[in-house]
């Protein structure tokens, strides 16, 4: 039995943060059900991921949200169901008359997640933004960079998918908590401003007890210390240190052939950019494979730069069984790890719409009610 299992959620089709919380959720065993738009009678808007990872598990319906009756029938699921994941901007589900208000009226133990950048409130709230603009007002942004670079994005992990989309599912896994103690739902403004702040607790904290400064890339975890650094290996790819104690950096330079008395201190700063140019001498004098093999089994803290093609045949990650195969699309195994009750995924994605006569079956409407709301092109 899977920790969720039970639990229905109504997610509302968005990009990237909202899919990503969505099969968090599915993949430990919620009946999540995405509620696209209709196709027809409009051009088809290209799926760039035709076989897409976020959906696996997941059940999805089309609806004409632009008819009474289209929002008659997510009320209907609003009804019946536990969660509803929302990714709009502020205002957008209210002008559709199916906002928070609305959602708590017709089921008052609903748990209305409200995924979105800026917030529900604020100046920047009614603005149009990308993970990049987030994590750049929260500070989290300023801290990627090399002494004198700018600023470089981390992909859109960090915004989209660690500050928002998990803790969105965090904050529904929150909300279900306390509605077992009151029998009550309410709303979860999960921002992916507030998020990417929030995982960034660490640095205000070493920034007040001056453990570090404002001149990024000279401080210990921000590619100013030699031992915590990648470094380019003889063949084109990186190695990975993270040798921050000193019995760790003992190991590595062990490894790397050097006697400690021939070295400044491990936390001279002053001589940190030297002792870069010298490890990356080394480093650059073997293979990634070589140097994989000369620290594996030890405690040095150093591994190997994995590209994503490469990482499923890695024999930590294949034994952990780390990466699945679905649809064969190679992706992340459900986590984290439970021990009675782990996440399993039911299957691949299937097209949008593909489940839109079951849904509405289950809902209650009777077989001539469906085809006509196929006919009429209010659901698909």
């Amino acid at each position: 039995m899977r920790p969720l299992k039970g639990l229905r959620v109504i997610e509302m089709a968005g990009l990237a943060p909202s899919p990503y919380c969505g099969m968090i959720l599915a993949d430990f065993g919620a009946d999540v059900v995405v509620v696209d738009r209709i196709s027809k009678g409009r051009p088809e808007i290209p799926n760039v991921m035709p076989k897409n990872p976020f959906d696996r598990g997941k059940r999805s319906i089309r609806v004409n949200l632009k008819t009474e009756e289209g929002v008659g029938i997510v009320k209907k699921m609003i009804k019946d169901f536990d969660v509803i994941v929302e990714p709009y901007r502020p205002g957008v589900m209210e002008a559709l008359g199916l906002g928070p208000d609305e959602a708590l009226n017709i089921n008052p133990r609903i748990i209305y997640a409200r995924l979105t950048g800026w917030g529900q409130d604020g100046p920047y709230a009614s603005m149009a933004g990308h993970d990049i603009n987030y994590i750049a007002l929260s500070g989290a942004l300023s801290l990627f960079r090399r002494k004198g670079e700018k600023p470089l994005p981390p992909c859109n992990l960090l915004g989209d998918f660690a500050g928002g989309g998990m803790l969105c599912a965090l904050g529904v896994l929150l909300a279900l908590i306390e509605r077992k103690k009151s029998g009550k739902g309410q709303v979860v403004d999960a921002a992916m401003v507030d998020g990417a702040a929030n995982l960034s607790t660490l640095f205000f904290g070493l920034l007040a007890n001056h453990l570090m400064t404002l001149d990024i890339g000279s401080n210990m975890l921000d590619s100013g210390a030699p031992y915590y650094q990648t470094y380019e290996t003889s063949d084109g790819k990186f190695m990975a240190v993270g040798a921050i104690e000193g019995r760790f950096y003992t190991e590595l330079l062990k490894g790397l052939g050097l006697d400690p008395d021939s070295l400044p201190h491990q936390n001279d700063m002053g001589r940190w950019p030297d002792m870069k140019n010298r490890f990356a001498q080394i480093f650059k004098s073997r293979t990634r494979d070589e140097w994989t093999s000369i620290f594996e089994g030890t405690d040095a803290c150093v591994a190997p730069v994995l590209e994503l093609d490469e990482v499923e045949h890695h024999p930590h990650n294949s034994q952990r069984e780390v990466f699945i195969h679905i649809d064969d699309v190679l992706q992340p195994a459900p986590a984290p790890r439970l021990s009675r009750t782990p996440g399993h995924v039911e299957g691949p994605g299937m097209p949008r719409g593909h489940h839109t006569r079951e849904i509405l079956k289950h809902l209650g409407y009777s077989e001539t009610q469906v085809e006509d709301f196929i006919s009429r092109e209010i659901a698909e």
